[in-house]
């Protein structure tokens, strides 16, 4: 067994704090990496505090991880030593079920193992994330990263990058399309990027006026402030889809309403709570509204790939480990731009 540095909440209410435990050994098909670095997500956040349910502690969340491999299984073909490797949301799932076979593990009809706070199928125990300084997977869950862009902003491509990119390239947004994100945060931000990379007309939708020039820096096109009448009034059947990022309570109703005919609202973000929703909204226009969970490991892969031909990558502020309860207060009031990283030389 490897003896492993984290860290770790034991409790809803306890901060996260230093935490020793062990990880497998490198097995046949197994690649071990050191950690470098790993994004901070806000479902960490829930996890941590059992806002879901169901969390087992102690906890070490973190799933968006890039590091450099330390070792190989005899049997792995992927990686070498000393290559750049990164691991996403899954560490693992059936492998013999029909979505996991179309590469859809995040659907796995018997159930994905999460890299963190999920029973592993391998230990029998419950996995830990990447809040420490080394992780072993298995080869076909660990992603190549390329070294053409800064590798600690590549790290938040492993969830907020293709929890966004996965449904744009499933309903094939594209040109002549005109796209809305809903929320400029972790996820909206690369929303924006990956949109208007692929040619969609993209417009801002927030209840604050400050984010507009940030919006337009990333490649909006347009903006429109929610809590103006006038704004929203000119939107009414406008748009052929909106990505809803928010994980905060809010109405669906009202940006239904905006939708186009045969327009689909994709939700990518997890509010807290139930939502109603009128029935008018949908019926009126044929609207949709929809969801989306991350992208399996094929489409995470071509994700990189286009990320590291097109120099896209998160936009980040790089934290110290002992400084992660601090950024959780300042993640729950919005003050990040819009990706927090761990420096994990700093465990």
């Amino acid at each position: 067994m490897l003896a492993t540095k984290g860290y770790a909440a034991h409790s809803a209410t306890d901060a996260l704090h230093d935490f020793e435990f062990e990880r497998r050994d490198c097995g046949p098909r197994d690649v071990q990496f050191e950690i470098l670095y790993c994004g901070v997500c806000h479902s960490d956040l829930h996890q941590v505090r059992n806002e879901w349910g169901g969390t087992v502690y102690p906890i070490v969340p973190g799933h968006e991880i890039v590091g450099r491999v330390t070792q190989v299984g005899d049997q792995v073909t992927k990686f070498k030593v000393g290559d750049l490797a990164g691991v996403g949301c899954l560490v693992d799932s059936c492998g013999d079920c029909e979505n996991c076979k179309k590469d859809l593990e995040q659907f796995c009809k018997n159930g994905s193992t999460g890299t963190y706070n999920s029973k592993d199928k391998v230990s029998g125990g419950v996995t830990y994330g990447g809040y420490s300084n080394q992780i072993v997977v298995d080869e076909g869950f660990v992603l190549r990263v390329s070294d053409k862009l800064a590798l600690e902003a590549v790290a938040p491509l492993l969830c907020a990058g293709i929890t966004t990119y996965s449904p744009l390239r499933h309903w094939k947004v594209g040109k002549g399309h005109k796209v809305a994100v809903v929320g400029l945060g972790g996820l909206g931000h690369m929303a924006v990027k990956f949109a208007a990379s692929f040619g969609a007309e993209v417009t801002m939708l927030s209840t604050s006026p400050a984010k507009e020039q940030d919006a337009r820096k990333l490649g909006a096109h347009k903006f429109a402030l929610t809590r103006d009448p006038e704004q929203l009034k000119e939107l009414a059947n406008y748009f052929d889809f909106i990505i809803d990022t928010v994980s905060a309570p809010h109405d669906y109703n009202q940006y239904l309403s905006m939708l186009n005919t045969d327009g689909v609202m994709i939700c990518v973000g997890v509010p807290p709570t139930p939502t109603e929703i009128m029935g008018f909204n949908l019926i009126g226009n044929r609207r949709s509204i929809a969801g989306s969970l991350i992208g399996g490991i094929a489409e995470t892969q071509e994700m990189l790939d286009y990320c590291a031909e097109h120099n896209i990558v998160s936009d980040i502020e790089v934290i110290k480990m002992s400084e992660i309860n601090e950024a959780y207060e300042r993640m729950l009031k919005g003050d990040v731009k819009y990706r927090f990283v761990i420096d994990m030389a700093t465990l």
